[in-house]
């Protein structure tokens, strides 16, 4: 298993549109459990509910965890993608 630290920018916070995004990013990822934590809650990154259960503010640092196939390149994406989100 492999984990990284990011910090969301985004002003209005993870809401649908780009919780919906993650989701599908991460469904593109077979073999891999991507689990996302932040402020002591933990969700399953493939479910859009759980997601948005978080209520990931601007601000807040997440913690991602990968397990399974390729972990390195899907912590990467999903990192990523986290940091790029602007709105």
């Amino acid at each position: 298993m492999l984990t990284g630290k990011v910090i969301l920018n985004a002003p209005t916070g993870l809401h649908a549109r780009p919780a919906g995004e993650l989701v599908k990013l991460v469904k593109g990822f077979k073999d891999s459990i991507v689990k996302i934590s932040a402020e002591g809650k933990t969700a399953n990154a493939a479910s859009m509910l759980s997601v948005l259960a978080l209520g990931i503010k601007s601000g807040t640092g997440l913690e991602v965890s990968v397990e399974g196939g390729d972990e390195r390149a899907v912590l990467d994406a999903v990192t990523g993608f986290i940091q790029s989100v602007e709105g």
